[in-house]
């Protein structure tokens, strides 16, 4: 039987739930959310895993989001292991191209893409991603530069951009 592991990341935004399987880190959760939200994306995603509580195995991306959070690390060194549609795969990609500190909008993911008729459709698969901050999300805003849509709330979406302007460069600006 697969095993989902799981621990909580104490972020400065809250706590967080996070999880791996055994190819990589597959979820982040939000600000607010609770142990069964967790269980309850588990059973959509992984149906024959079991969760199990296991600090030791999340030691290693706990360490690298902590690092993020404290502005020393830009891009992270782990796998990830999330399960989507093509097209969300191909979108959650084209996140990862977005340079830390740097925004773009949702548009310009469907450019990226050359789907340039699929900003709704771009838009949904973002709000999709299991994987907050590792594949950065936030980085989408409203072509008219709004601050839009972000599963962990727009207060968070708010902050991390905050905190990717403050260390641009790797250093506090």
């Amino acid at each position: 039987m697969q095993t989902v592991d799981w621990s909580i990341l104490n972020a400065e935004a809250g706590p967080l739930y996070i999880a791996k399987t055994e190819k990589g880190l597959c979820y982040v959760g939000s600000p607010g959310q609770s142990f069964q939200d967790l269980g309850a994306w588990r059973q959509k995603h992984f149906p024959t895993a079991k969760l199990a509580e296991n600090p030791e195995a999340l030691k290693p991306y706990i360490q690298e989001l902590q690092e993020y959070f404290k502005g020393v690390r830009q891009t992270f060194s782990f796998t990830t292991d999330v399960k989507g549609t093509p097209f969300q795969q191909e979108i959650w990609a084209a996140l990862k191209q977005i340079p830390y500190g740097t925004t773009c909008s949702y548009s310009d993911i469907a450019q990226l893409i050359q789907r340039p008729a699929a900003v709704r459709a771009v838009g949904t698969a973002i709000g999709a991603n299991p994987v907050l901050i590792t594949v950065p999300c936030h980085r989408v805003i409203g072509k008219n530069g709004a601050i839009s849509g972000y599963r962990g709330g727009l207060e968070m979406k708010q902050y991390l951009l905050q905190l990717e302007a403050n260390y641009r460069g790797g250093r506090p600006s």
